[in-house]
């Protein structure tokens, strides 16, 4: 079985771990706007640090308690970010410049759901191909994919947005909100 300070250490450990993956998918539903979920996160996140920390300041003589706690912090810091790869939140904009500005980039884009604004640019070596791409982020590696399938060589850049007014993609954003709230309405909410 094991010790009792065994048991205290995997315990402030594992708090400390849920802490800080709390705190940082708070951070970042912040920042994309969804203030209420990162509220409620929040109500969990601050009763998982008050009694990770009780746990530590209750034991300060045990250097072992506060070494548990620092380690917890930084797996939580790398859990945290994980968990929000996984729900990739937000959208993102992606600039491609091709060489070849002959090649149907743009129609094969949009044949695989894109939304593609493009213009024919000059480069430093002749006439080019460029291209913007907004889309969810959770598609991201899927675009970035789909581009070098198509022009191995193709230049890409990728950003978040801040701000997203018009458009395509805000229509259809919209549409979408509007659908679920329905849904909502009438009782007929898909998971």
């Amino acid at each position: 079985m094991l010790e009792i300070p065994l048991v205290m250490l995997l315990i402030i450990f594992v708090v400390n771990i849920v802490y800080v993956s709390l705190n940082t998918l708070r951070v970042i539903l912040t920042l994309k706007g969804r203030r209420y979920i990162a509220a409620s996160v929040s109500v969990f996140e601050i009763t998982i640090y008050t009694i990770g920390l009780g746990l530590v300041l209750d034991n300060l003589d045990q250097i072992q308690n506060l070494i548990a706690y620092a380690l917890g912090f930084g797996i939580g810091v790398i859990l945290g970010s994980k968990i929000e790869e996984k729900l990739a939140l937000g959208y993102i904009t992606v600039n491609v410049i091709s060489s070849d500005p002959s090649i149907e980039f743009t129609r094969r884009l949009r044949e695989k759901g894109y939304g593609v604004t493009s213009w024919f640019a000059y480069g430093m070596d002749g006439d080019r191909l460029a291209m913007q791409i907004l889309t969810p982020r959770k598609y991201e590696l899927r675009l970035y994919e789909a581009i070098k399938e198509i022009d191995p060589k193709a230049f890409i850049i990728a950003y978040e947005p801040r701000q997203i007014f018009g458009g395509f993609w805000v229509k259809s954003v919209k549409r979408e909100r509007i659908r679920n709230a329905k849904r909502k309405e009438t009782g007929k909410e898909t998971v």
